[in-house]
């Protein structure tokens, strides 16, 4: 089979923590071939969609881990697979980039499907699962977050397309500074941000759960060191060993129908406490921590998984 990785430039990722360079990997060790390419480098002419392409050889190395070919311009549609693995932040050119996704013709698959990842933002899609996460609001109005903040007197306000825990504030309603964080959140009103009840249970850490064509998979713990209430890696969240309560099975269950239908394969949630709070569909992470604790290999079940919807498509 041929795959074609669309992503960040793969000079820069860490090979022990990046999700996709285990996914072309896994790729590359059953035979099949792997092409790379950036995102910026992605057009369409008569509506096909092509890329500027290289040939990829990898090698479990740090700073030697990929070799590349020279540069092709290829149809999207002559790759089997073609996996959208662009980190955020979702913008409106991540939105463009998907529309030129939707031109890659059948039998070939996108992973994740294009129309998913620009209906499910990380952030809102779960909101419509009302009783699935804390008491929610979104808006631009500065008086309305003031006015939840005085109503649950804790509350964290979060940027609707911020990943990574940036731009997320915990705030009480009696806080010197609400005033000025609902103003930097929302531009003055300009920008709509998602405000929601402070979950307690943080302090004992934000669990991401793998989801593979809607299934749970595997979990981690990702525990907030310090003063810091941000239970994100990048953010220097430590990495524990977990397992799935009842109440996150029932979340999975409720979710993942909706989001295999949509064509999202490899997706991580979060939840923190009983309350699920991002679903991640973009560019997911978590593989290499799962597979250590866990003892198993999570980039070989997204691959199959993948497979599977290549040979549904071919028919």
């Amino acid at each position: 089979m041929k795959h074609l990785f669309l992503m960040d430039p793969i000079e820069s990722v860490r090979i022990d923590k990046d999700s996709t360079f285990a996914l072309m990997y896994e790729a590359q060790d059953r035979g099949h071939e792997v092409w790379y390419a950036l995102v910026d480098d992605l057009w369409a002419r008569d509506g096909l969609a092509w890329v500027s392409a290289r040939r990829a050889t990898l090698a479990k190395v740090q700073g030697s881990h990929a070799s590349l070919g020279e540069p092709r311009e290829m149809a999207l549609g002559e790759a089997d697979l073609v996996w959208m693995r662009k980190d955020p932040p979702f913008h409106m050119g991540y939105i463009f980039n998907t529309y030129l996704l939707d031109a890659v013709p059948a039998p070939t698959v996108v992973v994740n499907a294009p129309a998913g990842l620009r209906a499910m933002n990380e952030k809102a899609w779960a909101l419509q699962f009302a009783d699935l996460v804390p008491p929610s609001l979104v808006t631009q109005s500065m008086a309305r977050i003031r006015a939840l903040a005085e109503e649950l007197g804790h509350i964290v306000v979060k940027p609707l397309d911020g990943n990574g825990g940036e731009g997320v504030f915990v705030v009480r309603a009696d806080d010197p500074n609400i005033g000025v964080i609902v103003e930097l959140s929302t531009q003055h009103g300009a920008r709509k941000v998602l405000a929601q009840r402070y979950i307690p249970e943080i302090k004992q850490g934000d669990k991401r759960i793998i989801l593979i064509d809607g299934e749970p998979v595997g979990a981690i713990m990702r525990v907030p060191q310090g003063v810091d209430h941000r239970g994100n890696m990048h953010a220097g969240a430590a990495v524990r060993k977990t397992t799935l309560t009842e109440r996150e099975r029932e979340i999975c269950a409720r979710i993942g129908p909706p989001l295999r239908e949509a064509g999202q394969v490899f997706v991580g949630i979060d939840v923190i406490g009983d309350w699920l709070t991002e679903v991640n569909v973009t560019s997911p992470t978590g593989i290499h921590e799962i597979n250590a604790f866990d003892g198993v290999k999570l980039e070989a079940l997204v691959l199959d998984a993948a497979i599977r919807r290549w040979r549904q498509s071919e028919g």
